[in-house]
């Protein structure tokens, strides 16, 4: 089995869908494939892991990166630079398969083939990641990204969720008609992870309670939640009704900090900004417990990590991924819904309580290691098989 798979970004790059491509194409790798990544995010071709990295990082000066600039029209020129290479390539020596993230549609060109069927493997589309736009451009830029990863899903050969919740989800968004096989296949952590967070012990009860956030200053992320629960536990703590705490915001610049947060939330704040895997290993092994307050996941890679360090995780009942990997195996509590007064309810027991953090603790352990690479890299090529039979029929 021949793949390509297209990634926006690939590790080193610190983000979700970079780790999630790794797991993808290393998985492959190892239960046989011939799997070539193609990526925007550098240049030139190396094998890493088992796998052919070839970089498509469009030449500043290029017709391709200036049409980037452009507000609609512009989501295509990544289309253009992927379809260019996977399509030289193939000419030489023929893929099977070409797999492809929904977000922002980068196999939209792709998508029909017959002679190279694509399997598009969905994380959460682009317009759930978007607030309310301001003005006509910005409208018409979103509206044009989620025509793309629309006509992207529609004209796949085979598709992928990452829960039967998000499929769902996905399947209503894009309008989809039920007739392309599909399947759900969770992602696997990256091996040194799991393999670090085995070795990661708890740290100490003596305050402060060490917090730790992970994820992008947005509303999908319950960012909002968590700044407002900040401010009210932080002025529980002035009081003396609750012990000291910190917060750890990675993967939040400083910047991002709303304005308005008052300064006794700030001062136990902490933005770190983007961090590579050797810090970010520090900040959970150093944690006593994960927020992750988000109101949507499509897998939630965020619980998984923090479950595989036994840390308990904070989250929300609105995101179905966080009722099924947080809330079912009792590994953290829910916040009833996304708004600060909520969270800060399902955190302050564990602020005051160590017993209670530790018997989180146990069934976060409990929980871990339910997805590994070699389900996935399995469950993938079924799919595969299934994709490439029906677009040939």
């Amino acid at each position: 089995m021949r793949t390509a798979l297209l990634a926006w970004d690939y590790p080193p790059a610190p983000s979700g869908l970079s780790t999630a491509a790794r797991e993808i194409a290393e998985s492959l790798g190892q239960a046989g494939a011939d799997v070539t990544v193609f990526t925007l995010d550098r240049s030139g071709s190396e094998r890493v892991g088992g796998v052919t990295v070839t970089g498509l990082a469009l030449p500043p000066a290029g017709g391709l990166a200036r049409l980037r600039l452009w507000g609609s029209i512009g989501h295509i020129a990544a289309p253009l630079a992927f379809r260019r290479a996977v399509l030289a390539v193939h000419a030489r020596a023929p893929f099977d398969v070409v797999e492809a993230t929904n977000w922002y549609a980068p196999a939209v060109l792709l998508a029909g083939r017959r002679d190279l069927p694509l399997v598009t493997r969905s994380s959460t589309p682009a317009a759930f990641t978007r607030g309310t736009a301001p003005d006509l451009r910005n409208r018409l830029d979103g509206g044009t990204a989620d025509a793309l990863e629309r006509r992207q899903a529609q004209g796949s050969a085979g598709l992928i969720a990452n829960t039967a919740a998000h499929g769902a989800v996905v399947a209503r968004a894009y309008r989809l008609s039920g007739r392309q096989p599909a399947a759900v296949i969770g992602l696997s952590l990256p091996p040194e992870i799991a393999a670090g967070a085995r070795d990661a012990a708890y740290p100490a009860a003596e305050a402060p309670v060490r917090l730790l956030f992970v994820g992008r200053a947005e509303a999908r992320k319950g960012f909002d939640a968590l700044m407002a629960a900040a401010a009210i536990l932080g002025r529980e703590q002035e009081d003396g009704l609750l012990p000291p705490f910190r917060l750890d915001l990675v993967g939040v610049p400083p910047q991002d900090l709303p304005p308005d947060l008052p300064a006794t939330a700030r001062s136990r704040l902490e933005a770190r900004g983007r961090v590579d895997a050797a810090a970010l290993a520090e900040a959970y092994t150093g944690a006593h417990a994960v927020l992750a307050p988000s109101r949507y996941e499509s897998f939630g890679l965020v619980y998984q990590e923090a479950l595989a360090y036994g840390r308990p995780v904070v989250a929300c009942a609105e995101d179905a991924s966080a009722r099924a990997f947080v809330g079912a195996p009792e590994a953290g509590p829910l916040a009833t819904q996304a708004t600060g007064p909520a969270l800060a309810d399902a955190l302050r027991p564990l602020l005051s309580d160590p017993a209670l953090r530790q018997a989180y603790r146990a069934r976060a352990l409990a929980a871990a290691g339910r997805f590994g690479r070699e389900s996935l890299g399995r469950e993938t090529l079924d799919l595969y098989r299934r994709a490439i039979a029906a677009a040939r029929s």
